[in-house]
């Protein structure tokens, strides 16, 4: 957990094959925790094609059973299901938007939104723009993105800043956003 913090939460991501990991592990982790998840982090790489959206997206019933045997992976039909879905949907928004990543930094207005938490308690779960995010992105046929699991897509994904200030990350970010 220290070195996922430490070297990834937050960082502002632009590949879209990046997006489409952080989808896929925020929605998995629904009821379960995020170690959890990031403790099978590499059998999800390696049950999802290294979580390339194109070749997930032309997965078979063949392929949606040997990832319900898959034991490196939360064997959720309805999670598992909701990957191939969305990686569907998810190559909609790239012939539309051109990359997924120009569609979803629009909710930010293209730039990290910046909070200033003193306290975990000072975080929220949702913000105005997972709510929006999450509406659209439902509406265009993805599910588990909810507003909260959406948030924690922003926030891992470096389009909201919540470390908190008394965290080194708040400075480093803020050197890189004035670099830029």
């Amino acid at each position: 957990m220290n070195a996922y913090h430490d070297r990834e939460w937050g960082m502002p991501v632009h590949a879209d094959r990046k997006h489409f990991e952080f989808l896929v592990l925020e929605g998995a982790q629904a009821g379960l925790s995020w170690s959890t998840i990031l403790n099978r982090r590499a059998g999800y790489r390696r049950a999802f094609a290294s979580f390339d959206f194109q070749q997930i997206a032309r997965f078979g019933a063949r392929d949606l059973q040997r990832l319900l045997d898959d034991e490196g992976i939360i064997r959720n039909r309805l999670k598992i299901a909701s990957t191939i879905s969305n990686a569907k949907a998810f190559l909609e928004i790239r012939r539309e938007f051109g990359t997924f990543d120009r569609y979803v930094w629009r909710f930010v207005g293209g730039a990290p939104k910046v909070n200033r938490p003193r306290t975990l308690a000072d975080i929220p779960a949702t913000s105005a723009e997972s709510d929006a995010l999450s509406k659209d992105l439902r509406a265009r046929g993805f599910s588990f993105v909810g507003s909260t699991i959406i948030y924690a897509h922003l926030q891992a994904t470096g389009l909201v800043d919540d470390h908190l200030v008394s965290c080194f990350r708040k400075a480093e970010l803020a050197s890189l956003r004035a670099k830029r």
